[in-house]
C-alpha cells in the first residue's frame, strides 16, 4: 500500500522525520564539557515535537488540541535555540545544524499559524455570538 500523502505536508510524518535526523545528527556530536549537556536538550526538545503534534492529532477538544500544539511549537523553537548552540560548540557540524534549524523553524512557523488560525476562527465566533444576543 503506497503514501498519497506528500510527506512535506503530513505533519506526522514530518515531525517524525525530525525527530529521527536529530537524534542522528546528535550521535554525530562529539562529547565535551559543553556538548555533554547541550546533546540532551536538543534530543529531548526535537523529538518532543512530534510526540506533542500526535497528541495534539488525538486531542479530546479544541482546548486541548491548541495546547498540545502549542506545546509542540515550544519545542520547534526550543530546539532552533539548541542547534544555535551546537553550532558554537561544534563549528564543523555548522552546516548540518543550519539545515535543521531551518526545518524547525518551518515547523514552528507551520504550527504558529495553525494557532493563529484557530485563535482568529474563536474571535469571530465570539463576536458573532455577542452580535445574535
Amino acid at each position: 500500500m503506497t503514501n498519497d500523502k506528500n510527506p512535506k505536508f503530513d505533519l506526522e510524518e514530518r515531525t517524525a522525520k525530525f525527530g529521527e535526523d536529530i537524534i542522528k545528527f546528535a550521535k554525530t556530536i562529539s562529547i565535551n564539557e559543553v556538548t555533554k549537556r547541550i546533546i540532551p536538550q536538543l534530543v529531548a526538545s526535537g523529538t518532543s515535537v512530534g510526540a506533542n503534534y500526535c497528541e495534539a492529532d488525538d486531542a479530546e477538544s479544541g482546548n486541548d488540541f491548541r495546547h498540545k500544539l502549542g506545546i509542540a511549537k515550544k519545542e520547534a523553537r526550543e530546539s532552533k535555540h539548541w542547534l544555535r548552540m551546537i553550532a558554537v560548540a561544534v563549528p564543523e557540524l555548522k552546516e548540518e545544524a543550519r539545515k535543521l534549524w531551518r526545518e524547525a523553524n518551518e515547523l514552528n512557523l507551520i504550527f504558529n499559524a495553525i494557532i493563529r488560525k484557530i485563535k482568529n476562527k474563536k474571535r469571530v465566533e465570539s463576536i458573532i455570538s455577542a452580535v445574535n444576543v
